[in-house]
């Protein structure tokens, strides 16, 4: 899996503008987390490229990056949980889910455009 870092907040209009042409996904991944962790894993160990190549995904490393969650929560208007994912399209969340309710299978039907 190819994770793109989001490590600035002037990342967010940029997913934002991208997710106009291709679907966005946003995992934010506690370090110290055995729950975020496990969802991390299980999903990577899931995750086809070729299934899953209209989705950009994005990794926030929230311990080193909290500002920037607390910039998506403001500015996608969704309360900030760890780990979470959130799904974007046209400058909007379509999805979004934390903890054991992140699941390969719920993202996949975003991959298709």
């Amino acid at each position: 899996m190819n994770w793109n870092k989001l490590q600035e907040p002037q990342q967010l209009q940029t997913i934002k503008d991208e997710s106009a042409q291709q679907t966005v996904l946003i995992f934010k991944h506690s370090t110290t987390c055995s729950i975020s962790r496990a969802t991390l894993d299980r999903l990577e160990r899931n995750w086809k490229e070729e299934e899953m190549k209209n989705l950009k995904p994005y990794y926030l490393d929230l311990l080193s990056f909290r500002n920037i969650s607390n910039e998506i929560a403001n500015t996608f208007d969704v309360e900030h949980e760890s780990p979470q994912v959130l799904v974007i399209k046209n400058g909007e969340v379509v999805y979004h889910n934390s903890h054991f309710g992140i699941d390969y299978k719920s993202l996949l039907p975003f991959a298709k455009n």
